[in-house]
């Protein structure tokens, strides 16, 4: 049985970019439904972001509160309440339950339907209810149809592995008990994450990591900072190594794992492996693109390759970013594209773009926390740009930065345009630093001076001043000395 319903919009994954997107569209007066074969919300606030910090959260906390004399000793042979740490959590996600998100969303206009959508052709999407459901709803877009279906665990093809049931994100975020013995493999911002969480929380960790690096899109002393912290906390880092077997004999009993022609016995193996876009099965062959790929767009996020403009995508589908936050950004500015072309109005090439390229902003939640912007110096170096660097080591370079914690450690890195002067990157390792991070983004979409930038003092004495020693040396005082030195030497 199919039943016909036209909208405005119909918008294809209900995370945080497809409801940023559906919200927006429907605040303007626009018909809206929203598709969603899961949780609306999406990964990030069930199994992400949300409860990845909200474990992360109490580990920083009691880690910072030992290193801080008198508080030491306050707490001293205290442990986490890992019950109370999983009903918090359990709290944020929503008991994993969409109630609430959905009615609001209803409340807002938007129509919500529980399926799995497909595209079938040209502003049309079938949607397919629950197994042993055979209603199909087939929608109709009059203006657009959005992509947004994100990603999901990538589970590498070694033997054994599916068969071992291995942990995905999904797993660890919602865990209701600590392995004592966990195998995370991966060295990305999310293996990293999980590895702090594991160990944080008392299981004896080991990390295989196939490149020979963690975290090889950071600059080299922020990766170095992490391995160094996570080695002191006991986390076993094994580098250029990919597992080679995996085995399971019994459901639920203990694993072993072979590497390097070893093998170890864990009790749990933890995928951080990179993810899979969710774009096979939606119908992309049915208007030309293949499926299983990222959707290609231009900065209006408009499929490149699908005529008659009526195609979006945003956030992991794009493949521009994996980050939740861009997600966001981009199911906004989406939305008032489409609001705009709806009302009857072209858009030029530089009206309403996503200006994400260069300026992307990404924090990882280790001890030390890395936060950073735009394009590491390697990354500038590799796209042509002329390029100079300021770097600084904490307490060092800001000494009174010790009396945060005890063997506080930090570094700061400013990548600058040498042609321009301004900011193409920065990144900050250290406790708390992640606050840091926002303001240089401001600078680097901004594109302000660096000799401007030295004019905003922070205020004594807030973690804000690790800035100070980056921008000491920018000032005009080079270029003037250097004028009046050419004008002396004019009318001598």
């Amino acid at each position: 049985m199919k039943a016909s319903k036209q909208f405005d919009v119909i918008v294809l994954g209900g995370g945080v970019g497809g409801v940023a997107a559906a919200r927006k569209l429907a605040s303007v007066g626009l018909s809206v439904a929203l598709v969603e074969d899961r949780l609306v919300g999406g990964e990030c606030h069930y199994w992400g972001c949300n409860p990845s910090k909200t474990l992360l959260r109490p580990i920083e906390v009691l880690n910072l509160a030992k290193a801080v004399p008198g508080v030491r000793e306050a707490l001293s042979g205290k442990q986490l309440d890992v019950a109370a740490l999983f009903a918090k959590r359990d709290e944020l996600i929503e008991h994993l339950s969409d109630l609430e998100r959905t009615a609001s969303l209803q409340q807002a206009g938007v129509v919500v339907f529980h399926g799995f959508g497909r595209l079938s052709g040209e502003r049309t999407v079938r949607v397919a209810y629950a197994l042993g459901d055979t209603t199909e709803a087939v929608l109709t877009a009059r203006h657009a149809v959005v992509l947004a279906t994100g990603t999901r665990p990538n589970v590498p093809e070694i033997p054994g592995l599916a068969q071992a049931r291995p942990w995905t994100n999904r797993d660890l975020t919602t865990m209701t008990r600590v392995p004592p013995r966990a195998l995370v493999v991966g060295g990305g911002p999310v293996a990293v994450e999980f590895a702090t969480i594991l160990s944080g929380l008392g299981s004896s960790v080991t990390l295989v990591v196939r490149e020979n690096t963690l975290l090889c899109n950071c600059e080299p002393e922020a990766r170095d900072l992490v391995a160094q912290s996570l080695r002191s906390n006991g986390v076993n880092i094994h580098l250029e190594t990919q597992l080679s077997a995996v085995a399971r004999p019994v459901a639920g009993g203990p694993v072993t794992a072979t590497f390097n022609g070893r093998t170890i016995d864990i009790d749990e193996v933890v995928l951080a492996a990179g993810r899979r876009n969710n774009t096979d099965g939606i119908g992309l062959e049915t208007i030309g693109l293949t499926g299983g790929e990222t959707v290609c767009v231009n900065d209006h996020l408009q499929a490149v390759g699908v005529t008659g403009d009526w195609l979006y995508a945003l956030g992991d589908t794009t493949g521009r970013a994996r980050l939740s936050h861009i997600s966001t950004y981009h199911g906004r500015i989406v939305a008032e594209i489409i609001a705009v072309r709806a009302a009857g109005r072209e858009l030029s090439d530089n009206e309403l773009t996503a200006r994400d390229a260069g300026s992307l902003a990404q924090v990882i939640h280790t001890d030390p926390q890395v936060a950073w912007v735009g394009r590491t110096e390697s990354q500038a170096r590799a796209e042509g740009f002329a390029v100079r660097t300021r770097t600084a080591r904490y307490p060092g370079a800001v000494s009174f930065l010790a009396l945060y914690r005890d063997g506080f450690q930090g570094w700061a890195k400013l990548v600058i345009n040498d042609e321009t002067n301004t900011l193409l990157g920065a990144t900050f390792v250290g406790p708390q630093f992640s606050e840091l991070v926002q303001a240089a983004t401001l600078a680097v979409v901004a594109k302000i001076p660096v000799t401007l930038l030295r004019h905003a003092v922070a205020p004594h004495p807030t973690v804000n001043q690790v800035w100070d020693p980056l921008l000491a040396e920018e000032s005009e005082l080079a270029a003037l000395l250097s004028t009046a030195a050419q004008n002396a030497q004019r009318t001598a």
